[in-house]
Order: C-alpha cells, then structure tokens, then sequence
C-alpha cells in the first residue's frame, strides 16, 4: 500500500466539503480516467479516501500527487488478491462508508463481434466487470453494513454504461459484463433494503477516457463528455443517497435519476419506489 506525503492541499468548501469530510471512500481503477477524477474529488472535499488499481506505478503516482489518499495495488478480477484488498482498505480506513466499483475491462481491443471474441476475451471482462465487483462488495459489506447501522451512510456506486441496455455490435464482451453488473445491482438492492445499505448503478455518459479511446479510436474528444464533470456528478448522486441531507449549489444541475420499483418476486405487483431522500433504505438509482 503507498502512501506518500505529497504538496497537495485540500481547497474544497461548503455542503459537499461538511459531509464528505472525514467519510471513508475506497475506489477500484483509481489511476486514470473517471476513477482518478473521484479520487480527486473525494480528497478535495476532505474524504479519507483508498484507491485500488493494478499497476504499481500509477499507483505511486497518484499516491505522490495526493499524499492524504491510500494507494493499493491489486486486480479486482484476481480472486486471490480480493480479500488482502478488503484488507488494506479497512486498515488504511478504519472502516468503510462508500464503495465504488469503477475498473472496468471492455475485453477484446479493438472490439470484436461476438462470433470472432475469444472466450478469454468475454471471462476477463466477466471477471472485472462482474464477478470482481461482486466478490469486493461482498467481502467488505459487514463494514458498509455497519456503517449504515451507525447512521453514517452506506453506498455502493457500480459504474455501468448505455451498452449495458443497448445491444450494440461489437461491444458484446463488455455491454454483457455490464448488464449483468446492473442486474446485480438492482438484485443486491432487494435483498439488502433491511440493512440501509443502498446501491446505485451509474451510466456516467461517453467520456474521454483511454477505455473510450481504446474502443472508439476515431471518435471526436471535444463530442465526449469530461472525466472530471461525470466524478462531479456522481460525487452529488452519492451526496443525495447518504442520509446526512445536503443543499446543493442553485447552479448543481444533476442528471437525471430513476429509482426502480420493488418486486418480490418474478411477476409480482411492483410496489412504489423508495425515495432517495430517506435514510435507512436501499435503493438502486440509475442515471440514464
């Protein structure tokens, strides 16, 4: 784990900055794009953030830009690398309030159709996409749980995309993954409403990543929307789920949200949905 004392100087003030301060924040793939945006974010509002990702030296290099963050390396795909990451997260820590599962894979590079993926090819993205999610979630949920019981707030952000409702041609390795990540979601929704721990899935939009990049090669960058505008957003949808009510700027436009209605069974009457604004209760939010 590095930790490395760094010039970096917390310049975050207001609403945000009184709930967030102090909040314990871990991120998976936090050395680039949208994660290193979060990271930023979380930090700057005085968040006592942890951040994971599979390369020593992005790790280091982010944990020397921002001295008050934890860097872990580790692959959420690995199962054997799951649990030390569990680990350091709760000892760097001391618990855990918000979880966010944003390292994604999109599996063959340049994209494939489904006839012509490797199977390699769709199980590495299965493994990042989805079951690694799972397996974090489920190791470190005694310690959201807890902090849900503490009245703290409990969230876990699983970053998903358009492709994960949208069919689209070549992006089956990764639209896949997706949707089984949201489908995830929503079930841990269900089954974890007693325990106030809620679960958001996110669409943060088309940005300009390397990931989008490396998928769309040719694509337009000034079309994409900016890594750092989707971690502000998202930073306000986790504000809006904790149960610590927060006013926000006149001028925060949030996107769109959607809570889905509950079923307990399959083709059960739906009952209506839970709102955001009350503490205590698991709900999955989407962003479209």
């Amino acid at each position: 784990m590095a930790r490395i004392e760094s010039s970096y100087e917390l310049s975050r003030v207001g609403p945000l900055a009184r709930l967030f301060a102090g909040r314990r924040v871990a991120i998976t793939g936090g050395t680039a794009g949208l994660g290193l945006e979060l990271v930023r974010e979380f930090v700057g509002y005085g968040a006592d953030v942890a951040f994971i990702a599979r390369k020593p030296e992005g790790v280091v290099r982010v944990a020397q830009e921002y001295g008050c963050a934890h860097g872990i390396v580790g692959d959420v795909s690995y199962k054997e690398d799951t649990h030390r990451i569990a680990l350091q997260v709760l000892g760097a820590l001391g618990g855990l309030d918000v979880l966010i599962n944003n390292a994604s894979d999109l599996g063959p590079v340049p994209l494939q159709l489904l006839a012509d993926t490797h199977c390699e090819d769709l199980e590495r993205a299965l493994a990042t996409n989805v079951v690694g999610p799972f397996r974090l979630t489920k190791t470190l949920l005694g310690s959201l749980a807890a902090s849900a019981r503490e009245r703290r707030g409990a969230v876990v952000l699983n970053v998903s995309s358009d492709a994960a409702v949208t069919p689209y041609p070549r992006w089956g390795a990764y639209g896949s993954s997706k949707a089984a990540l949201r489908h995830l979601t929503l079930i841990w929704e269900q089954e974890l409403a007693a325990t106030g721990v809620r679960f958001i899935s996110v669409d943060p939009g088309d940005m300009d990543t390397a990931l989008h990049a490396a998928a769309v090669p040719d694509a337009d960058p000034s079309s994409l929307k900016r890594p750092e505008v989707a971690a502000r957003e998202l930073v306000e949808l986790i504000a809006a789920a904790l149960p610590v009510a927060v006013t926000l700027p006149a001028t925060a436009a949030l996107p769109a949200v959607a809570a889905p209605a509950a079923a307990t069974t399959p083709g059960a009457a739906a009952a209506p949905p839970a709102s955001i604004a009350e503490p205590g209760t698991a709900t999955v939010l989407e962003i479209a």
